[in-house]
């Protein structure tokens, strides 16, 4: 039986243009920690070096081990940074919010399911630190609280589309795959979790689709149609 509603962030309960947001994010990284003494170039390729890596790794350590073993190789080491990440995720990073475009059917939906007795987990892709997921929850009226479970870098080891990230949710949480629904705006990480049993929901307000997949196979419509039907759930 359905009791458990495993959401993306990113584009699915946070609506944004992935792209809007990649920019925005390193111009606010870059403004933060240019001053310090880094280069521009440096820093972004640090970046997605240790992104890559995380995106690769195979459950043998966190994402976060994983992602400052690479980030620590960045020219001048990384001691200034790693220092204050809570920082820039609870100042400067709070600045992107610009490029969000805020709904209010994000926190209807989780309310809704809340108080039907549903286990949510925020099954957001776990490449940022705790801080960088509180931030962008709020921008939508939300926080970790809400979920049973948020992966972030720190508590996972996998990261989607890989099928160990999913498994290690339910393993967290006790639960079976046809337990589970994901719902998601992108084909390969958030509808790989179909592969593995768990029931899918495609949501197309702000599709995630870099390598051009077909969607159609999946249930799918919009946050709109995500609060309709988790209103017609019936209560546990």
């Amino acid at each position: 039986m359905l009791d458990t509603i495993l959401f993306d962030l990113d584009g699915t309960l946070l609506p944004m243009e992935q792209d809007a947001f990649i920019h925005a994010y390193v111009k606010q990284l870059c403004a933060r920690y240019v001053p310090c003494g880094f280069e521009k170039d440096d820093i972004v390729r640090a970046l997605w070096a240790g992104t890559a890596a995380m995106v690769r790794n195979d459950g043998t350590c966190t994402n976060e081990e994983r992602f400052w073993t690479v980030f620590d190789q960045l020219p001048g080491g990384s001691g200034v940074i790693r220092d204050s990440v809570e920082e820039f995720y609870t100042g400067p990073f709070d600045t992107v919010r610009e490029i969000v475009s805020p709904t209010p059917l994000s926190r209807q939906i989780v309310d809704t399911l809340r108080q039907k007795g549903y286990t949510l987990v925020l099954a957001t892709n776990p490449l940022f630190p705790p801080q960088g997921v509180r931030t962008r929850l709020a921008w939508v009226d939300l926080l970790p609280e809400d979920f049973s479970l948020v992966t972030t870098y720190d508590n996972s080891t996998f990261c989607k589309p890989c099928p160990g990230y999913y498994r290690e949710i339910l393993k967290k949480l006790g639960k079976q795959a046809e337990q589970c629904r994901m719902v998601g705006n992108n084909p390969l990480d958030d509808m790989s979790a179909q592969a593995l049993g768990l029931d899918v929901y495609f949501v197309t307000d702000h599709i995630e689709n870099e390598k051009n997949l077909p969607t159609d196979r999946y249930p799918q419509g919009t946050l709109a149609d995500v609060l309709a039907w988790s209103q017609a759930l019936p209560a546990l």
